[in-house]
């Protein structure tokens, strides 16, 4: 009996050391993940992805300081993690207003942003060169009442828009001026008699990933696989 109750402690406390170590790693594991959370969500520009990140950053620290028996650090990161939800929440509730806006070359503002923006919009269309010609279509998203977009594209007579320029500021790329452009945008897009939106060359991958999210399907076109829309 005294071997066994022997055998049994040791099994115990062998456990017990596992645990210890286990919770010791998923402690560290956590803090890390929370640290890496929290630098990412200070690196991005869009405000609904730095909510979310740092909310989870904000989890992370969260678990981490309840399995180490920190209290201030769970206490503070909890009052955080409610500040990022209660605005994720207004975000997500804002009733934001779009509109569309045509413009012409010799426009003021529009030099003044593709300056401002010139480096951004390298990474996502470098062959762009700003012309003027008669079948372009040449018009910016506003939201708010603030530019969030620029969108230029030829147009041929059979009715597809290829695309030059569809280029939105960093702080507004979470799918709302996309998703207004090709959907409650339509009306003005079939008015000056677009039917399919065709991008030629996708430079930039989170680009592409922006595309399959909006609805763009690959298809040959003239030997070339493009990214089509139909309006």
């Amino acid at each position: 009996m005294r071997k066994i109750g022997f055998m049994l402690y040791v099994q115990l406390r062998n456990l017990r050391l596992k645990f210890i170590y286990m919770t010791d790693v998923l402690a560290q594991v956590l803090g890390y993940l929370a640290f890496i959370f929290l630098a990412v969500s200070l690196w991005v520009t869009n405000d609904i992805k730095f909510r979310w990140i740092n909310s989870w950053g904000c989890l992370a620290f969260v678990l981490y300081g309840l399995l180490i028996g920190a209290f201030p650090i769970v206490l503070t990161n909890a009052v955080l993690l409610a500040i990022n939800i209660y605005f994720l929440f207004k975000i997500y509730r804002r009733q934001e207003k779009f509109d569309l806006l045509e413009f012409k070359k010799d426009g003021t503002l529009i030099p003044k942003f593709l300056s401002f923006y010139e480096k951004d919009i390298k990474a996502y269309f470098p062959e762009f060169e700003m012309e003027d010609k008669d079948d372009e279509i040449k018009f910016v998203v506003l939201r708010d009442i603030v530019v969030a977009n620029i969108f230029i594209a030829t147009v041929d007579e059979r009715g597809n828009a290829y695309v030059k320029l569809n280029f939105t500021v960093p702080k507004y790329r979470d799918f709302k001026v996309g998703r207004f452009l090709f959907d409650e945008g339509k009306e003005f897009l079939h008015s000056k008699g677009i039917k399919k939106i065709i991008y030629q060359k996708v430079h930039n991958l989170n680009h592409q990933k922006f595309l399959n999210v909006i609805g763009f399907k690959t298809e040959s076109i003239e030997n070339k696989d493009c990214f089509v829309k139909i309006i």
